[in-house]
């Protein structure tokens, strides 16, 4: 379908969750190299936020949650949220 609204997946800045933690979500999750991963943990601990990814609502919605379920599961406090794309 044309035109479908594309959502961005974002990983939001904590003061607990390690920033070895955020890398391996990064790598993991969406597949980056270490050095992405590394840049895209420091531009969310800067700036509060960084967008990780765009992708259909069904797909971002399904990152969001194996991400907040991954975390959780390692009892960090991370937040991802998805938000729609410009």
């Amino acid at each position: 379908m044309p035109n479908q609204p594309r959502y961005d997946v974002a990983l939001l800045n904590d003061n607990e969750t390690p920033m070895e933690f955020v890398v391996r979500v990064l790598e993991v999750f969406f597949d980056m190299s270490f050095a992405e991963a590394c840049t895209l943990m420091f531009r969310a601990h800067e700036k509060g936020k960084a967008i990780c990814g765009t992708y259909s609502r069904e797909e971002a919605q399904k990152k969001v949650a194996d991400i907040l379920a991954f975390a959780d599961e390692h009892k960090y406090p991370l937040r991802c949220i998805l938000e729609e794309a410009d």
